[in-house]
């Protein structure tokens, strides 16, 4: 697989990384760890030199991470987030320096390593200035326990603010055909500073897939269930962009998944997805869009595709839409 480097001054990586939230946490009951440790292992066997977890997704992710790439430590780049109170979203944020030194600690024994290569705030803490974050992240790269800094769903004042203290390898948010919100300050001001950008759910929470209908059900603890985007009403509303998707798709002998991935790579180079997925035909599936090259033609007609559609459904709840974007 072809390797970007995370902004001017970040980690070389595969072109698409594996989001490893999705086996453990999240999206339905998750894979019990052989079958996880498996899976990393398939995907590292694929290509894939980049892997993402994060405290907040529970022990068992970071285990999982830790024990599938023990054996390949040095030819791999593991990302890991710091950012609630004990780790527990639910709880609200926490960025306190004293606690992330905490989990920086517990997230080095779990993944079974003397070095975390991505460091990440998971969300803005208000309650904790930013040069403090950043600051401590500084120490802990002094102290060679992190290479790496990031931020994760970061507003442009709060890059700014930490990029001053300690500059920003990466930034991870959402971002994909059908939420394009980074594209009017995000993408400019990380041009700027020389950031990467991780775009996580980059096909849309599966929705982009073509595999999710009106009628689609989902697992009780499926946090799913209560985005407004996934709304029954949402879903249907917004089949057009996935119609869309399916025909450009046939035409090109790929499948929507694969022409979500492809226009992200295309639009900057050091722009690295990291789709999810519990199933091995869906990650080869995935990690074949790294060979995809649309053409301006196919850009040009995905754009025009998207300026008549009105995606429809706020991306989290209230609750969790507070977290974001500070």
């Amino acid at each position: 697989m072809q390797t970007r480097q995370l902004g001017r001054h970040g980690p070389q990586v595969s072109a698409l990384g594996y989001g490893c939230m999705g086996l453990s946490f999240g999206y339905g009951p998750g894979l019990d760890r052989a079958s996880g440790v498996a899976m990393i292992r398939h995907a590292f066997e694929r290509g894939v030199t980049f892997f993402d977890t994060a405290e907040a997704y529970g022990a068992l992710n970071e285990e999982m991470v830790g024990e599938a790439l023990a054996p390949v430590r040095d030819q791999v780049v593991i990302a890991t987030k710091f950012g609630f109170q004990d780790g527990n979203a639910s709880l609200g944020v926490d960025s306190r320096p004293e606690r992330i030194r905490v989990v920086v600690e517990q997230s080095l024994r779990r993944l079974r390593t003397d070095r975390i290569d991505l460091l990440y705030q998971h969300r803005v803490d208000p309650a904790v200035p930013m040069e403090d974050v950043a600051g401590c992240a500084r120490d802990l790269i002094a102290q060679g326990k992190v290479r790496h800094f990031g931020l994760s769903e970061a507003g442009a004042e709060s890059i700014r603010r930490a990029h001053a203290v300690q500059p920003v390898a990466a930034l991870q948010s959402e971002y994909s055909l059908w939420w394009r919100q980074p594209e009017r300050e995000i993408l400019p001001l990380l041009a700027e500073l020389g950031i990467g950008f991780v775009p996580f759910s980059p096909l849309g929470k599966g929705f982009l897939t073509g595999a999710i209908d009106a009628s689609t059900s989902f697992a009780s603890n499926d946090f799913r269930n209560v985005v407004p985007r996934f709304e029954a009403a949402a879903r249907a509303a917004n089949q057009t962009l996935v119609e869309a998707l399916k025909q450009l798709a046939a035409e090109r002998g790929a499948t929507p998944a694969q022409i979500a991935l492809a226009w992200l790579l295309s639009q900057r180079p050091d722009i690295v997805p990291i789709p999810g997925t519990t199933k091995r035909h869906r990650l080869d599936e995935n990690l074949g869009a790294a060979a995809l090259a649309l053409s301006t033609a196919d850009l040009a007609r995905i754009h025009a595709a998207l300026d008549g559609i009105a995606v429809t459904g706020d991306r989290y709840p209230p609750a969790l839409a507070a977290l974001v974007a500070n």
